[in-house]
């Protein structure tokens, strides 16, 4: 399952992140490495972009930035 996919008030944990390079460099700058935990505060009305709460700040991400980062939900 992709952050993509994640429904919104779900907190999940990431297993994977897909991409090379400076991409999946930008990515993981953002806090968002395998192992922590995101909460999908909300997605806006068109769907683009989503909403999270990454280790303590807010952070809005793109659906083709989030289609790269695999999860798996907790609990």
């Amino acid at each position: 399952m992709t952050l993509k996919e994640a429904k919104v008030g779900s907190t999940v944990v990431v297993t994977r992140i897909l991409g090379e390079g400076a991409y999946k460099r930008r990515i993981m700058d953002m806090g968002i490495t395998k192992g922590s935990e995101l909460f999908v505060r909300k997605v806006a009305p068109l769907g683009d972009p989503v909403e999270l709460t990454v280790r303590g700040y807010e952070l809005s991400l793109r659906k083709n930035d989030a289609e790269c980062v695999e999860i798996k939900e907790v609990g």
